[in-house]
């Protein structure tokens, strides 16, 4: 009888633990990273589309892809409303949205807490704990978004031409390249996240 009271007393307070955790546990970071990352998506999208559009021409490997169709940044977004509309700006734009959502609100919120992992005081906080956090904040939440980032560019380069929507070209990418298909490009995307986030976040 004895041990079975000990051992409700334990779980008792190994609950109000828990509950007192999650109570601490600051979702903001979270919330505002992802509205932040959303909000700065739609505004620049347009300029993130040609510059796919001007990295992927001129491919010798890919007929779709072989001509040299843009001769800067402004000469494709003209080019690319004149012949394809102005809603073609915003070809990817969902799963560019799904990204940030993703992506920007993992990545703040990673941040955070790894800095609240590392620091217990705030005199102890120094610019290389904040580097390494930044660092490891852009490559855990760049690989869970990777394949946002796949959807994205591959409706981007489809541009007025897409067919089947988000989801479509989801599982068009699934069951055609499988799930390596959508992890393609994962560590240099890492990589990149790594670098950027490194910087932008500590600073």
């Amino acid at each position: 009888m004895l041990n079975y009271t000990w051992l409700l007393q334990w779980l008792v307070e190994k609950r109000e633990e828990s509950l007192r955790s999650m109570a601490a546990l600051n979702w903001k970071p979270f919330v505002y990273g992802g509205l932040a990352s959303i909000t700065a998506e739609c505004g620049t999208f347009p300029i993130d589309l040609t510059k796919t559009r001007l990295q992927i021409q001129g491919q010798k490997n890919d007929a779709k892809h072989k001509d040299i169709r843009y001769r800067g940044m402004l000469h494709a977004l003209v080019k690319i409303v004149r012949e394809e509309g102005l809603k073609a700006l915003y070809s990817g734009i969902a799963p560019a949205m799904l990204r940030q959502a993703s992506y920007g609100t993992i990545k703040i919120g990673t941040y955070q807490s790894l800095k609240r992992i590392f620091i217990e005081r705030p005199e102890d906080e120094t610019l290389a704990v904040n580097v390494l956090c930044g660092i490891l904040s852009g490559v855990i939440s760049s690989s869970i978004a990777n394949p946002t980032d796949v959807l994205k560019i591959r409706m981007q380069a489809q541009g007025s031409l897409i067919e089947g929507g988000m989801f479509g070209n989801f599982m068009n990418i699934y069951q055609n390249e499988g799930t390596r298909g959508l992890w393609k490009g994962v560590s240099l995307t890492a990589q990149r996240a790594a670098v950027v986030v490194g910087v932008e976040l500590p600073i």
